[in-house]
């Protein structure tokens, strides 16, 4: 990051998603909610997606003109979105009297790495940024993109504006970093499946981390890693709505007094076995490390006892990147040695989550107890410090979803 400042408590960064600025009457409302920190005598950065459904239309045009679209060409295509986006917000608000322009990723510059499609933000001329907010009142800054070591654009992953948003803030060391979406915070678990579902005041760095991995929407996992790193206070909460959201912000004493802050889950799950590996030093690393080379994240993984000297070996992917694991799989075959490659692709993963577990014993017991109770059946399980992840058939998770939140959250609140 670039040179860290004196925290600037005139300076107020705010984030907007696509369904916040999906068309002219929602960027009004957008624009009443910058309105409020400037008639408070604040400096706005306000940092905005593309339209919803914007990125998706023009990564399908890119697949009319290419079946395989070069990544960085992508990246030039699917930015456009942002800019767009503020554009026309920055003409809505010189037409209010508002001293304001529109600022792209390559002209802060937010400088990333050159990995199009994921890259990672490496630095933010934060000088430039202040420099700027002497002559304008309001920066609209375009989020996902940035600038590549080679002068590229790029972009940083979908919900990347969010990280664009919280490196911005982090940049410039400001307070608190607002993140206005459709809903008015951070919940116990999805409102979709579980009406009894709640939102969170307050919620710890970790615990959005580790909510935000296992398939909770409302934060990039990203920004939520670089709040904490430079430790931004990040204020979720509804464009459409003036009531309070959730602040993630460090954990305190009242967020460990609570055994089980959420429950999530994720059904961008498949598994992958290999049976009858040879048992021998060295062959975790063969399976693991093209994986690793290829970017497929390996969550988790459970190896058999040994018997005759072979061993079967169970691990999950992201259902995407399921038929590339397993072409890597086959092409080992010889090396390490497996009778049989299995997959399955009917797989889910549900978790409870809260910093409380650190000084509560018994969760798993209480979360096997209350499964078993549903008579769903655990595939597999990993667990953290403040995490505990049950692979499922995907077809009982919103039960399994419903019955986790019952039995924990639903008894504490």
């Amino acid at each position: 990051m670039a040179k860290r400042f004196v925290k600037m408590k005139n300076i107020v960064v705010q984030k907007f998603g696509g369904t916040s600025v999906r068309n002219l009457e929602c960027m009004k409302q957008v624009f009443e909610k910058v309105r409020k920190p400037l008639a408070e005598g604040n400096k706005v950065i306000v940092v905005l997606s593309a339209m919803a459904g914007e990125t998706n239309r023009l990564l399908s045009l890119a697949k009319e003109w290419s079946p395989t679209p070069d990544v960085a060409e992508l990246d030039s295509l699917v930015s456009t979105g942002e800019q767009i986006s503020v554009a026309l917000f920055a003409m809505m608000a010189k037409d209010q009297g508002v001293r304001a322009r529109s600022i792209l990723g390559f002209q802060v510059p937010i400088v990333s790495d050159d990995s199009h499609g994921r890259a990672r933000i490496e630095s933010i001329d934060s000088a430039k940024i202040l420099a700027m907010l002497d002559d304008y009142d309001v920066l609209v800054v375009a989020g996902f993109q940035g600038v590549g070591l080679d002068g590229r654009i790029t972009t940083l992953g979908r919900g990347g504006s969010d990280t664009s948003a919280v490196a911005v803030a982090a940049a410039l060391n400001a307070a608190v970093c607002e993140i206005y979406t459709d809903v008015t915070g951070v919940y116990t678990t999805d409102p979709n499946i579980c009406a009894e579902a709640k939102k969170i005041d307050r919620i710890s760095y970790d615990e959005m981390l580790e909510m935000a991995s296992m398939g909770a929407k409302v934060l990039q996992i990203r920004s939520v890693e670089f709040a904490k790193k430079y430790n931004v206070a990040v204020h979720v909460r509804s464009t459409f709505s003036d009531e309070p959201g959730t602040i993630v912000t460090k954990e305190d004493e009242n967020m460990e007094a609570v055994q089980v802050s959420g429950v999530a889950y994720d059904k961008d799950q498949a598994q992958v076995t290999l049976v009858g590996v040879i048992d021998e030093p060295g062959v975790c690393a063969s399976i693991f490390t093209p994986i690793a080379e290829n970017k497929i994240l390996v969550d988790m993984i459970v190896q058999n006892p040994s018997k005759d000297g072979r061993t079967d070996i169970t691990f999950t992917v992201p259902r995407a990147d399921l038929n590339q694991t397993l072409t890597l799989m086959q092409g080992l075959k010889d090396e390490i040695g497996y009778k049989a490659l299995l997959s399955d692709k009917t797989v889910s993963k549900v978790s409870v989550i809260g910093v409380g577990m650190r000084n509560h014993s018994g969760v798993a017991a209480k979360a096997f107890r209350a499964m078993r109770d549903e008579n769903i059946n655990i595939l597999m399980i990993s667990t953290s410090e403040i995490k505990l992840s049950c692979l499922i058939e995907d077809k009982y998770t919103e039960l399994a979803v419903r019955t986790l939140h019952q039995t924990f959250v639903g008894s504490e609140q």
